[in-house]
Order: C-alpha cells, then structure tokens, then sequence
C-alpha cells in the first residue's frame, strides 16, 4: 500500500535524480520532507521486507544504446510451446539481450539483442546464432527505423484519463539518434554510472572513488552525457506490476506508408504510450508501428488502443500482451561479458 508521499516520490525519481552531491535532500525539499524520510521510504521500495516485492528496480543513468554506437534491435521468434522456456533460457545467456518475453501470438517469444560497436560477430551472426542454438522455427529482426517516442514513466497514484494526449513533444522524439565519439575515459564514467545508485544521503562519493575523481567532477561528467544525448536521463525504473500498473500491452499496426509518419506522431501523444517505433514488416508480419501501452487492466489498455484506431482512422491492429517475463535488466554497456559470450559461440 502506498501513501501520498509515497507515489509523489515514486512519480519523481522516474522522472530525474538531480545530479548534485545529495540528490534526495533535494528531492525532499521538493515535496516538503525530509532527507530522512526520503531515504527510508525509498528503501522500503527498494527492499522491502516479506511477503512484499520491490517496487524500484534500479536507479542509475538510462543511457542511449545506439548514440553509443551499439546495434541494436527488437527480435520476434516463433518456438514451439513445448521448446518456449528451454529457448528462452538459451537466448537469454547473451548478456546483450536485456528484455525477454512470451506473448500471446504465433511469434510468441519476444526480445531485444544489443551488440557493443566493437563486436567481432556483430548483430546478423549473433542473431544467426541465437536463432539456431533457441531452436526456433523462424527469427525476425525488427530494428527501428524511426522513433516517435521513447520514455517510461509510470503516473503512481494517478486515476486520470488514460487517453489523454500531450501537446508537448515526445520524450526522446525525433530519428534515431547517431552513434557519438565515446572515448575511453567516458567508458570507463559509464562504466559507473550504469551501476545502482546506493540509497545513502552522498551517493555520488563511493562512485566518485571508483572513477578517481572528485564527487564534482563526476557530476559534470554525468551532465555532459546529458548533453551529449548519451544518456536520456538519470532515473529510477520501478517494476510496474508491483507499482499497480498490472497490463501492458504491444499494439502493433498495419499502417499504409504514406500515414506513417502521422499516425507514429499522433500515437506518441497519448500519454499511457510509452514507446513509439517504426519498424521492419515482412510478409508474415505486416505491422509496421509499435506502440506500448501501461495501464493497470487489460481493458484500459485496449481503450487505448480502440482511442487510437478511432482518432487516427487506422482500423488493422493487434494487442500482444506478456504472459512470462523470461528477462528483463539494463544492458551493462562496455563491460566484458558480450566479448566472453562472443569468445564462446564464435
């Protein structure tokens, strides 16, 4: 059960943890606490104690895989049932592949492979390998090819319109973003700021000494990745259904070429959209715009989705829903595990 404070603080780390030396003091001078009562309530999120489950997955920077100049893409698999959890297991192994699930279509396994820009096998040969090793009868690589919008942030507490739309741009609207010059000493930032941010009253210090740098210094370094578009954003991911937002579904639509580029905009300003993506299509997959849904049922969900279709006149779509979620992490971004992983299956 979550009080008032606590799902204001909840809607306020998704958005952004301040980049100074104490981050929480601020955020409860924001919301008339104290530094205290933030911290202990953010731990009890955090790790609370039985039978309750955590409601913040990680806190840290939320970094742009591709400005980074990884590959990356969104893959659909077809298994057969018997093989579905055995192939998830497999594919799953690759510390590339950050999200995983089982949804409700004949393409019923659903993950997303990312490769580091120095990649020896890179994103064909390891998706042939993957394809292979899973068993899989058929695997289709769907890149992005134009995004609309990309930002979760889950409104806690909220009982508004979940059809509403913004007239504010897209968080992260716009192309794809272009791979950035990465040196090694912002590897080696990234290195850190990709780790879980300790729930103390100067967070920032014990990383300030990995990096051997003064706390200032990282912060600065932390902001210029910001600026850079390296990083989206450094925030909190909540895991949703402990947070009450218990359905999310994948609407996927066969939207003519010429109404593309309207639709995906029109889409990405509903408010419960997170994501917005065009697409690959194939001849056994016609959906060329992705569009993800929260909300706390099924059926808002499809109100969504059925709000969607009314407003933008397009009537062929799909809701894919998650029945198991096989994996779902961060990708740890310049670390070794892909090049041991590579080292083995090359």
């Amino acid at each position: 059960m979550l009080d008032p404070l606590d799902s204001e603080l909840l809607n306020e780390i998704q958005t952004q943890i301040p980049l100074v030396e104490r981050p929480f003091a601020q955020i409860a001078a924001k919301l008339s606490s104290t530094e205290s009562q933030v911290l202990e309530r953010l731990r009890r999120m955090k790790s609370p104690p039985p039978p309750d489950r955590p409601i913040i997955r990680q806190t840290s920077a939320i970094f742009d895989s591709k400005s980074l100049g990884y590959q990356t893409t969104l893959v659909a698999a077809r298994v057969p049932e018997e093989h579905l959890d055995a192939a998830a297991a497999v594919i799953n192994q690759h510390p590339g592949v950050s999200h995983n699930y089982r949804r409700n279509h004949v393409f019923n396994l659903w993950y997303t492979l990312a490769v580091p820009p120095h990649s020896k096998l890179g994103l064909d040969k390891t998706l042939a390998i993957l394809h292979q090793a899973s068993g899989a009868d058929s695997t289709r690589m769907m890149p992005t090819l134009r995004l609309f919008k990309i930002g979760v942030k889950f409104d806690i507490g909220a009982e508004g319109d979940l059809t509403g739309r913004t007239e504010t741009p897209a968080v992260g609207q716009g192309s794809v973003v272009p791979p950035s010059p990465v040196s090694e000493a912002d590897r080696n930032v990234i290195r850190v700021l990709q780790q879980d941010l300790p729930l103390v009253e100067e967070p920032f210090k014990p990383w300030a000494a990995r990096a051997e740098m003064p706390v200032a210094q990282l912060l600065q370094r932390a902001q210029e990745f910001l600026d850079r578009k390296l990083m989206r954003r450094f925030a909190a991911v909540l895991k949703h259904r402990e947070a009450g937002i218990s359905a999310n579904a994948m609407g996927v639509w066969e939207v003519p070429a010429e109404q593309q580029e309207s639709f995906g905009n029109l889409a990405a300003s509903f408010t419960a959209v997170s994501h917005c993506y065009l697409r690959t299509t194939y001849a056994d997959w016609p959906y060329s715009v992705f569009t993800m849904v929260h909300a706390p049922t099924r059926a808002q969900c499809e109100g969504v989705l059925a709000s969607i279709s009314a407003e933008s006149g397009v009537a062929h779509y799909r809701a894919l829903y998650s029945s198991t979620e096989y994996k779902k992490v961060r990708v740890k971004y310049f670390t070794p595990e892909i090049d041991q992983w590579e080292a083995g299956h090359g």
